[in-house]
């Protein structure tokens, strides 16, 4: 057994307790692998084990890796950094989702390009829940606006929200935070049923995650390695 089927292991069974000691499902919660920066055969490892829902945020390196697996016919890639007004038509045309979207612009640009052969793009609406100047993400204030403005884009899906928390080693500021996030989800379901998805946690807070009602954890390090230095994209 590889290095990255002994890791990804050991990640499905942190993910199983932690829905155990939160009282939740585990079928409730979803495991994305990042994948950014390793090489298709380590996601080829990664997918013979069960896992289908890969993260990367790097455009070249995941078209790469795209056409690499493209055997693997029930592969799901999500783009998870940043997007550039220029990169857009590229994910409308390759991922099956788009995690960090928090700009009309973007959002117009995606609909606009996305494909009529393909279903529509899923996107997830990234929340700036600790309102720090340098991250990106809308504030708490303009969801249910923005998700409105989304809902009238045909060629996207609204699924739900997902943030990139405060690095802290305050686990109670954490929390709050992680907390807001799981309200600000429950008022964006109850108008969007379809928007049930809360995308929260990494490696070093996934049980913290689980336990305040995440439903997709986002797990690269423990399950690849350290990441490889990408080229300029």
């Amino acid at each position: 057994m590889s290095t990255v089927q002994e890791n990804y292991k050991e990640v499905c069974a942190r993910v199983d307790a932690a829905c155990i000691k939160a009282g939740r499902e585990r079928q409730q919660v979803r495991l994305l692998a990042v994948s950014k920066t390793k090489p298709a055969d380590m996601v080829r490892d990664c997918y013979q084990l069960g896992q289908t829902a890969f993260g990367e945020n790097y455009l070249q390196d995941a078209l790469e890796k795209i056409d690499a697996l493209r055997d693997l016919p029930d592969i799901e890639w999500h783009f998870i950094g940043p997007l550039q007004s220029n990169k857009t038509k590229a994910v409308a045309e390759n991922f099956h989702w788009l995690e960090t979207l928090d700009r009309e612009k973007i959002a117009r640009r995606l609909n606009d390009q996305r494909p009529p052969a393909l279903p529509p793009l899923n996107v997830l609406i990234q929340i700036n829940i600790s309102d720090e100047d340098q991250k990106s993400g809308i504030s708490s204030t303009e969801v249910q606006a923005f998700a409105q403005t989304l809902a009238s884009l045909p060629r996207l899906k609204v699924r739900g929200l997902m943030c990139i928390p405060e690095a802290t080693d305050d686990e109670q500021r954490l929390q709050q935070q992680f907390e807001r996030m799981q309200q600000l989800s429950r008022d964006l379901t109850a108008r969007y049923p379809e928007a049930n998805v809360l995308s929260m946690g990494m490696s070093s807070d996934l049980e913290l995650a689980i336990a305040c009602g995440s439903t997709e954890v986002r797990i690269g390090t423990d399950i690849f390695g350290a990441r490889n230095t990408p080229a300029a994209q």
